[in-house]
Order: C-alpha cells, then structure tokens, then sequence
C-alpha cells in the first residue's frame, strides 16, 4: 500500500484507510495498542535513517506520514505530506491524507482548502465534502460551513448520502443510524455503513462541541477526534501497509 508515489483516483480512503474487514472496528486493548505503536516506531525510524540517505525520495515521505499519522502525531505526518508536495507539486491536487492529517493537527483551514483542492480533483465523491465540511465548521462556524457544503449530482455509496443531509440539518444522528439498523443488507455491510456513520456523527458532535453527548447512553458517538484515530490506526489495510503489502 501506497508504494506508488501519485494517489490513486479512487473513493476518498474508502479502499485505503478505512476499508475495515469483519471485526476490525474495534477499539485494540493496551497490550495490542502498545505492539502497534512500537511498530509504527519502528517503521519511523527505518523510515528516517532511509529518507537520510535519499532525502528527495518522495515515497519514502509518503510512508513515513502515514506511519506518523497512525502513530497519532499529526504535525509530524503534515510536515511529510507537504515535503512530498514540495518535491512533486502533481500531488498537491490529489493529496487527501494532508487533508485530514491538518484536521487531526488542528489546522482546519488548511484542511478545508485541502478538500476544496480535491474536489476539483474528483467531484463525486461525497467523503471529501463531509471532511471540508467538518473542517469548515470548525474553522469558520456550523452557518458558514453549510453555506458552503459542496454540491453532488450523483449519490454516492452509503450511508454517505444520509451523512450529508445530516450536516445540512435535514436528518439528525438517531434517523441516520437508525435508517442503517432497518436496512436488508448483509452483517458486514452493516457493521462497515454502522462504522462510518458512527466515525462521521461523533467527529460531528466534536466541531459543534458537544463531546458530552459521546459518553450518553445509546449515542453510538466516538470520543472524537482521538478515537477517531485510534479507530483507523486498526483497519486491515494499516497491517497490510506494515507488513509490505
């Protein structure tokens, strides 16, 4: 995973991060966290003493972020991302993982234009307007933000669509998830639409600010943004990347 240098032209991390296999989607215990951060470690290191010897070899700025980010430090992950982009500005257009890694780091207008950026890249999938939306909301205010959502012709793969009227206030976070429970589709179809709609309402109640309805009974809601992460620290395509594959 991502040892080719120019992002691929495909769903916004739908193949890439967030693909989760069955039972993938939750939280890793201590002893599990810690092995993988140890790895991720070890990958930045490896990752460091190569970029030393080959410091204008793109990929190996493209792995090192990645391993930054999964390892939860974000500055450090932007600062890799925009090194590749400084090496081969082609990238900047495509480069969503910079998106959300300024997210994560805190610089939701840098993230906001990011995803504006890719949007010219790839009009049609929604997952880029919900991550500039999240950004815009919390670098310019909810009213802001909705003035702004990005407007798509086709529907996109679920629950994306019901996601989306959510931000535009037209569903609110029980229909959403709710909608999800009743639907005829398979377990893991299921648990894969349960997840991004429970990744995409908590990260929503963290830019309005209402962390507190995440420890709420029956919210389905993440402790976000952290959990977030921690969540897409553990996707199968993250073992994969590790191992070379």
């Amino acid at each position: 995973m991502f040892r080719n240098t120019r992002l691929p032209a495909i769903p916004l991390m739908s193949t890439v991060w967030l693909l989760f296999t069955a039972g993938s989607a939750f939280a890793a215990n201590d002893d599990q966290r810690d092995k993988m951060n140890a790895g991720f470690d070890e990958d930045i290191a490896r990752l460091t003493a190569q970029i030393e010897k080959s410091p204008k070899t793109v990929d190996l700025y493209s792995r090192r972020g990645d391993a930054s980010f999964f390892r939860r430090k974000f500055a450090e992950a932007v600062a890799d991302y925009e090194k590749m982009v400084e090496l081969q500005p082609d990238l900047d257009t495509s480069h969503w993982r910079k998106g959300i890694a300024y997210f994560y780091a805190k610089r939701y207008k840098d993230a906001a234009k990011q995803f504006e950026n890719y949007h010219s890249f790839d009009n049609v999938d929604r997952e880029n307007g919900i991550w500039r939306y999240l950004s815009q909301t919390k670098a310019l205010g909810r009213a802001k933000a909705r003035e702004g959502l990005l407007k798509y012709e086709k529907d996109d793969r679920e629950p994306f669509p019901d996601v989306y009227r959510l931000f535009a206030g037209e569903k609110t976070a029980d229909e959403v998830l709710g909608r999800i429970m009743l639907e005829k589709t398979t377990p893991e179809e299921r648990n894969k639409r349960l997840f991004y709609a429970e990744l995409y309402v908590g990260l929503n109640e963290f830019v309005e600010g209402r962390l507190e309805s995440a420890d709420l009974p029956g919210q389905h809601l993440f402790h976000a943004p952290q959990l977030g992460a921690d969540r897409l620290q553990q996707t199968q395509q993250v073992s994969d990347w590790r191992t070379g594959c």
